[in-house]
């Protein structure tokens, strides 16, 4: 018999959903329309996955016959096992210690990392009426969206489901003609000042500087 207490827990789906978003919140301060527009779709995508990890296991139901028919002796609807990467790789033990898990934390405390830096450099650019070009924005041009797709992603390593599975390159695409739209808007305002910053930073993929050491000059040897 599966854990009944283990879903149908709306309380903490609110909470959770609340909790996550509210980070983002925190670290966007949403001002301007595409604020809005990319904390709101990653809202959706929150609450879609805490939906089905403490709520109502679509993904589970709807894939119950092909699960139980080659995993028989497990039961998916025990929470535990809601880790479906975890059984389908053939991993062993508690799946929050397992590599996908502990992959996937990391991606998480990452984005929130990345999603601060990265807005605090792009609101003081905001009120200034400048370029953002420095921090992150230096390595490459989207950062704030980056740090978005590498949260998702990394709950998707924890526990995938079909809504969020589907959600996902919707919502890159989404960020991406964001980050487009955003450039057209930047041209605009800054013309080649940001087209030279196009020149020399990357949009997605962060620069990497790699600091060589100098070359010291030879010795000679002095004569007497």
């Amino acid at each position: 018999m599966h854990d009944e207490s283990a879903y149908g827990l709306w309380s903490l789906v609110i909470l959770n959903s609340a909790i996550f978003i509210f980070f983002a919140f925190s670290f966007v301060k949403p001002r301007t329309i595409s604020d809005w527009r990319s904390l709101g779709a990653f809202s959706a995508f929150i609450v879609a996955l805490f939906t089905e990890m403490y709520g109502f296991p679509l993904s589970i139901y709807f894939l119950s016959g092909w699960l139980t028919k080659y995993y028989p002796d497990v039961d998916f609807f025990a929470h535990d096992n809601g880790h479906l990467l975890h059984t389908l790789l053939g991993f062993e033990g508690n799946p929050h210690w397992d590599p996908l898990h502990i992959v996937s934390n990391l991606l998480i405390v990452m984005g929130f990392i990345l999603l601060s830096s990265a807005w605090s450099v792009l609101h003081k650019a905001q009120q200034t009426r400048t370029l953002a070009c420095t921090g992150w924005y230096a390595r490459c041009r989207h950062p704030q969206y980056l740090a978005f797709i590498l949260i998702m992603f990394g709950f998707l390593l924890q526990w995938p489901t079909i809504p969020t599975l589907v959600l996902f390159p919707i919502l890159v695409l989404v960020y991406v003609r964001l980050a487009k739209r955003e450039e057209q808007q930047a041209l605009a305002e800054f013309g080649d000042a940001y087209r030279a910053y196009m020149h020399r930073t990357p949009a997605w993929f962060p620069k990497i500087k790699l600091h060589s050491a100098e070359t010291k000059p030879e010795k000679t040897e002095e004569k007497p």
